[in-house]
């Protein structure tokens, strides 16, 4: 597959389930053969690393809560131990909130910052040496919401836009040294991410969560993924309403943003319960 070394060390983080573990698996038929999996989850990543190796295909895992500045330090260390080179950094792992930014804890925003910002520039300055030997490439799961504003997910945006904004300006800083960077911006993917999204306090989400278009699979926005890295592509948008959201709220700001409070209603509601109860 072009744009990838089949023979080269993939570092995938959220590795253990929805699009993290797509990604790998996609990866995996493509014939790549070496993996390092990294996820908060231990025993759901030690069953993805068996279910690797049963099929012939090395793999280790790395149990961290990217969360953790101190965690994350170790990781790299750990992996500069274990590998020379970083052929594909793939930073998958996120978290988000559903809650509005008047009703949101200091600590849930810090958290969803952490992992969804700090973390992938950690790793990949960690592992800057390693990637440019060889001449590596790193994937950046990012969202159309570091794009737009979304209502209940001010955390989330602010995230994802710097992000957005970190490894647009870093790709030209490295293409000299071989170095390439995708940027990711899906939609609504089915995975664990909003399933397992924050409240205010901390907790989960109690209400349902709001989508726009219809919502992929992850094995469909994983086999996109990987195509966009052997065509050594450079950004991949979502092909729905979301980028033509993205496009409203930059020529027409005020209209999309009457539309958005249409759509995302229910968070607006829900925001009202809390304050009530």
């Amino acid at each position: 597959m072009t744009g990838v070394n089949h023979q080269g060390v993939i570092v995938v983080t959220g590795a253990a389930g929805g699009l993290g573990w797509a990604i790998v698996e996609a990866l995996a038929s493509a014939g790549c053969a070496e993996f390092a999996l990294v996820d908060r989850d231990g025993p759901a990543l030690e069953a993805r690393v068996a279910d690797l190796q049963a099929r012939g295909i090395h793999a280790r895992s790395y149990c961290v809560d990217l969360a953790s500045a101190t965690e994350v330090a170790s990781l790299v260390g750990r992996l500069r131990e274990s590998f020379e080179r970083v052929d594909l950094l793939v930073n998958n792992a996120g978290i988000t909130h559903r809650s509005l930014a008047s009703q949101t804890d200091n600590e849930v925003i810090r958290r969803v910052m952490a992992v969804d910002y700090h973390a992938p520039v950690e790793l990949v300055q960690g592992l800057l040496g390693e990637l440019r030997l060889a001449r590596g490439c790193v994937v950046n799961i990012s969202s159309m919401a570091g794009w737009m504003p979304v209502l209940g997910r001010a955390g989330y945006c602010a995230a994802k836009s710097a992000m957005h904004q970190y490894f647009e300006t870093f790709r030209e800083e490295v293409r000299a040294d071989g170095v390439r960077v995708l940027m990711v911006y899906p939609s609504f993917v089915a995975t664990n991410i909003d399933r397992n999204a924050l409240g205010g306090d901390g907790g989960t989400a109690r209400h349902q969560q709001s989508t726009v278009g219809s919502v992929k699979s992850a094995e469909w926005m994983a086999s996109r993924i990987v195509e966009a890295v052997r065509d050594e592509r450079e950004r991949l948008f979502p092909r729905d309403l979301t980028l033509l959201g993205a496009w409203l709220y930059r020529l027409a700001p005020r209209l999309f943003m009457k539309q958005m409070v249409k759509r995302f209603r229910v968070e607006l509601e829900a925001g009202r319960a809390v304050q009530a109860g």
